[in-house]
């Protein structure tokens, strides 16, 4: 296989000293770029957005017992008012139920069986654009990415832990 050409350096050339800014800016047009596209794919093919998309695996990865609304709201990491509007949302369109609870100040949500249907079609399509978007990587190089991301995401972690006031 033929190496890839070098990406254009927006930052002209910048020397070694700026490597982690390089890394971080490609990191973030790749996650952009992917983002945008499945984005825009959900909505031309399915009527419907990444958040929505995103609501759905988590409420779907949880099974008949759901998930209470803190709970999703820390999986997408995102507001709990964010969560409400877009339960409110799936609520109407049939896609999710309130489930009954001992705490009416905790309220749990989960799948319908229209809502399973429609995130397994939607899934299924999704896990298709990402091979596709990913195509150009082989196995090999899909695994070293993925090794080094998550040494990445342990390095961040540690990063953030040392700074004061966090």
């Amino acid at each position: 296989m033929t190496p890839a050409a070098a990406l254009p350096d927006r930052l002209g050339g910048a020397p070694d000293g700026k490597r982690s800014l390089r890394l971080w800016l490609r990191l973030l047009t790749c996650a952009h770029t992917i983002e945008q596209t499945i984005g825009q794919r959900l909505r031309d093919e399915f009527g419907s957005t990444l958040p929505r998309f995103d609501m759905l695996s988590a409420l779907d990865r949880a099974g008949d017992a759901g998930l209470t609304m803190g709970e999703v709201s820390r999986m997408l990491m995102v507001s709990n008012g964010n969560v409400t509007g877009l339960s409110q949302r799936l609520k109407a369109d049939g896609l999710i139920e309130h489930l009954p609870g001992a705490d009416r100040r905790v309220q749990r949500v989960r799948l319908t069986a229209l809502g399973r249907t429609r995130f397994a079609a939607m899934a299924t399509a999704h896990e298709h654009w990402i091979e596709t978007l990913l195509t150009g990587l082989t196995g090999t190089e899909t695994d070293d990415l993925i090794r080094l991301l998550e040494q990445t995401k342990r390095s961040l972690r540690s990063a953030i832990h040392e700074e004061p006031n966090r």
